[in-house]
C-alpha cells in the first residue's frame, strides 16, 4: 500500500474530474515542468514535463489526479494567486487516499503542498507531497502535445 504515495505526486493532474472554467488570472497554457516530491513514508522525487492546454488549466490548478486514481475535490478555491483543495482519490482496487493542499501561483509558476492520508493494515499513515512547477515555453514539443 505504500506505493500509493509513490504514485500520487502533486502535479499529476492529467485526468481530473473538473468541469469549472479557470479563473480569469491563472497560469498560462504551454509547456510546463514540475518537480514532485513525496516526503514520507518513502521519499521520492520525480520530474514531469507536460503540455497544458487552455482547457487543462483548471484541472491543473484544482487538485492532483492521474490515470491511476479517480479524484473528487468537494472543497476547491483558486484566485488571487492562491489555490487550495480537499478531497479523496480512489485507485482501481478501491484503496482510498484523503488529500488536502494549498499553494501559490503566478502565470508561469505553481508551488503546492499536499497532505495525503491513507490506511496501511488499518493504521492511518500521513505523507506530505510538494510540487514546484514552472512554464518552460509557449509551444509544446510535438511528442508532448499528444
Amino acid at each position: 500500500m505504500h506505493t500509493l504515495t509513490q504514485r500520487l505526486p502533486i502535479a499529476l493532474l492529467a485526468a481530473g474530474s473538473m468541469s469549472a472554467a479557470p479563473p480569469a488570472h491563472t497560469i498560462l497554457p504551454g509547456y510546463w515542468e514540475s518537480v514532485n516530491k513525496v516526503v514520507f513514508p518513502i521519499s521520492k522525487t520525480t520530474t514531469d514535463r507536460r503540455c497544458i492546454t487552455p482547457k487543462d488549466v483548471a484541472k491543473y490548478l484544482m487538485g492532483p489526479s492521474n490515470h491511476i486514481y479517480t479524484c473528487a475535490y468537494p472543497t476547491q478555491s483558486v484566485g488571487n494567486g492562491q489555490v487550495s483543495f480537499a478531497g479523496e482519490c480512489v485507485d482501481k482496487k478501491g484503496h482510498k487516499v484523503q488529500i488536502s493542499g494549498h499553494g501559490a501561483y503566478t502565470e508561469t509558476t505553481l508551488r503546492m503542498t499536499a497532505n495525503v492520508t491513507f490506511r496501511l493494515a488499518g493504521i492511518p499513515i500521513s505523507a506530505e507531497a510538494t510540487t514546484d512547477a514552472h512554464r518552460i515555453g509557449d509551444a509544446c514539443p510535438q511528442e508532448a502535445a499528444k
